[in-house]
């Protein structure tokens, strides 16, 4: 009775006369100080995650989970008549993180505890996240997101740096979450914060004074950046935490024995995107101060830090205007113009330099210089990175390169999130799963065996039956738990391609307006935010909102099809929707999505993909075979070719094929007008016309043509449960336990 005797040693009383709040409180602590006694110092070499996201979720299910006190835990609440599920609806979700960066940082974490390595992550702890998203006519309103209550998983620390900026002064703190392994050690988070910032500042909306350092350094995730101003902001929150991780880096180092000129054999520090880069310059600068010399300085923060590349895209490698660092760090600019003296000498390449002639710092080139190790996150990412996009680095430093296909923690997407699935795996197969996710190939041998298939069925119409339960309540949407649940839930940017989906769902709209009904009903469900200043992404969820009051307001079409867009998507959403999808939209331009790792946490709960041969799209398709997911588009050489020859003309192929000219005319036709806003709408449809940068009219043929044989299958139900089971049985691979274990065999080699 670990609870009761907890709750009866700390207030007194049994669980039956505690409150909710009580109990949650008591909870939280009681985890935190089994969490402590699991703290490990063991290791002479530790690794350094530094990352400019941790999209934690909820963790009071997951550490109990990894402590081996869930079962207890919800056992004995039950005896009370307590339920665990409406005691985790008070914890409020880290708002420290926004999409897949953020939650592959996460899960590494978790595997890193679980595999019992030594290390640990470095943040911000940011006040008020990315934002709290609101619907209001139709449009994404923008709202602080603020979490940060007394009762916390957050602790304080009694640690504190200087930070100098160009400007101004500050003093750090530091706030630790503990990171449980799945019965393994406790590492730590570790989120810098500034004791002066004030929540108050924030005026309508999430505007605020962006020159006001001291009140609003870490009050948001990526503030906005459309203005100088809001970069100057950027580049403040960035050094902030690098200064702040390279002298606790270097303290901890020291105190275990380092000499500085040994550093790399005490540390790894691995940079997650290009936002941590300046840690390399002031790492450097930090060991010139401790009497190291420049060029021995350089040598070894070479040998000590790793970089992951993240993405393709031009506009998301960061470039920062060297008049910009004058102003923030001046003392960096010496360190970067020394570094970047070294290249020159050493390539006449112009392409390889990290000050450019447009006087940009390139933060990846950078990283790829100096540092020893350059990674991609899936097989097709890396060649693509290795053959075109930084073919030229690749050229000098071919032994830097390598590939880790992402993964996620699957304890928390399947053990916490679809406990009904985790039942039945264990009953088929026992429970060593939990552990090595390599197990779950162990079910194939039910991959024709009727009865079980029909088991399989029956969890996901009782997920579905949930979902349309918590929807309810929480989105005042009602969805019909016998339709089929297509799902496409991820950061809203054009390359992801949630206006395709669009434009699907209005071609379908206008097919049973003629008549041309599907089998069975289809409930499309979205799930992104939009960054504040990228109009067009606002623009795509104005057109889905308004495509979900016209479709659901329609008696002759709502009865076939239903939209859902829910609000403010985050983890809680997420693990609430997976368990119950059934197809899941993977459906980038190929070449443009790094790796995805949503795709991965749906095949784990047995949704089927329908998707293009992009990121690990590619992977999952030779783990499954291609008759288990659903495979459209051209491929990402067309794509790049494209690209390189100027061809694609989107209009082209809106005067080509009437089912497009339909569709992408219907956005700004009188229905939706009606509904919507004329120049919202009429700026999305111009972009389609005029732009399509990504190419959503390129596949929009073939995509209909894809959709519309995946919901035919979808009536074969024992066929589709078999392809739900192969996905299921082949998810293993993408365990974050496999992935951390090629990090460290392959890079940070921590126990060497």
């Amino acid at each position: 009775m670990i609870l009761n005797d907890y709750v009866q040693a700390h207030l007194g009383k049994d669980i039956g006369g505690c409150s909710d709040e009580e109990l949650y409180a008591a909870l939280l602590s009681m985890t935190q100080e089994a969490a402590a006694g699991k703290v490990s110092e063991a290791g002479k070499k530790k690794l350094y995650y530094i990352s400019a996201e941790f999209l934690m979720g909820k963790l009071l299910s997951n550490n109990l989970i990894n402590l081996g006190m869930y079962e207890e835990v919800k056992r004995e609440l039950a005896d009370y008549g307590r339920e665990l599920s409406k005691i985790e609806e008070l914890e409020p979700e880290p708002s420290l993180g926004n999409g897949g960066l953020g939650r592959l940082a996460a899960c590494f974490l978790d595997s890193i505890a679980t595999l019992g390595l030594n290390g640990d992550g470095i943040g911000l702890n940011y006040h008020l996240g990315l934002f709290k998203q609101v619907f209001e006519h139709h449009l994404q309103k923008e709202e602080p997101n603020p979490w940060i209550e007394k009762c916390s998983w957050l602790t304080k620390r009694e640690v504190s740096y200087p930070v100098s900026f160009g400007n101004l002064t500050v003093k750090s703190c530091l706030y630790d979450i503990a990171v449980t392994g799945y019965k393994n050690r406790t590492n730590q988070l570790h989120l810098f914060d500034l004791d002066s910032v004030d929540d108050s500042i924030v005026a309508d909306g999430i505007s605020f004074d962006k020159e006001d350092i001291e009140k609003n350094l870490t009050l948001f995730l990526y503030p906005d950046d459309s203005d100088e101003k809001g970069q100057l902001l950027r580049i403040f929150q960035q050094y902030f935490m690098v200064s702040n991780g390279a002298q606790y880096i270097l303290d901890e180092c020291t105190a275990r024995g380092c000499n500085l000129h040994d550093l790399d054999q005490y540390a790894v520090i691995q940079i997650n995107d290009t936002h941590p880069t300046m840690v390399i310059p002031e790492l450097i600068r930090l060991l010139v101060g401790r009497g190291i010399d420049m060029d021995e300085a350089i040598e070894v923060v070479s040998k000590t830090c790793a970089y992951t590349n993240h993405t393709i895209l031009a506009e998301a490698l960061e470039k920062w205007p060297i008049r910009y660092l004058k102003k923030v760090v001046p003392q960096l600019v010496p360190i970067i113009e020394i570094l970047d003296d070294k290249v020159r000498r050493k390539y006449d390449d112009e392409s390889l330099a990290i000050i450019d002639r447009e006087d940009r710092v390139h933060m990846a080139h950078m990283d790829i210089h100096y540092g020893f190790s350059v990674n991609g996150v899936a097989y097709l990412h890396t060649e693509i990175l290795k053959k075109n996009e930084l073919h030229n680095f690749y050229r000098i430093y071919p032994d830097k390169f390598n590939n880790k296909t992402n993964g996620i923690t699957f304890r928390r997407w399947l053990l916490e999130c679809n406990p009904r699935l985790t039942e039945w795996i264990e009953s088929k197969i026992g429970d060593g799963f939990k552990k090595d996710a390599m197990e779950l190939e162990k079910l194939m041998a039910y991959a024709d065996d009727e009865e079980a298939l029909k088991e399989l069925q029956a969890i996901k119409h009782l997920n579905r039956k949930d979902l349309k339960f918590y929807l309810k309540r929480t989105q005042g949407i009602e969805i019909d738990d016998h339709s089929v649940l297509d799902v496409q839930i991820k950061r809203l940017h054009e390359y992801k391609r949630q206006q395709m989906n669009a434009l699907y769902i209005i071609h379908k709209y206008l097919e049973v307006k003629r008549g041309r009904v599907p089998d069975r009903p289809i409930t499309f469900v979205f799930g992104a935010k939009a960054a504040p200043a990228y109009v067009i992404a606002k623009d795509i969820i104005h057109l889905i909102l308004c495509l979900q009051e016209l479709v659901n307001n329609d008696p002759q079409v709502s009865r076939y099809m239903k939209v859902l867009m829910v609000e403010n998507y985050n983890v809680t959403l997420a693990e609430k929707l997976i368990p119950a999808c059934d197809v899941s939209e993977q459906i980038s331009l190929a070449s443009k999505e790094a790796s995805g790792t949503g795709n991965m946490k749906f095949m784990l709960n047995g949704a089927v993909t329908l998707g293009t041969m992009d990121g690990a799209n590619v992977e999952i398709a030779e783990l499954v075979g291609r008759d288990n997911i659903y495979i459209f588009g051209e491929r990402s050489e067309q794509v790049i070719d494209h690209y390189a020859k100027a061809d694609y003309r989107s209009r082209d192929y809106y005067e080509k094929v009437p089912a497009i000219k339909e569709a992408v005319d219907f956005i700004v036709g009188s229905e939706l007008l009606k509904i919507g806003q004329r120049e919202n709408l009429e700026r999305l449809h111009r972009e389609l016309l005029n732009k399509d940068w990504f190419m959503t009219l390129l596949d929009f043929e073939e995509y209909v043509k894809v959709r519309d044989q995946v919901y035919r299958d979808f009536e074969d139900r024992l066929a589709w449960e078999r392809k739900t089971l192969v996905n299921i049985s082949k998810a293993g691979y993408f365990s974050s336990d496999r992935t951390i274990e090629q990090y460290n065999k392959d890079i940070w080699k921590l126990n060497e």
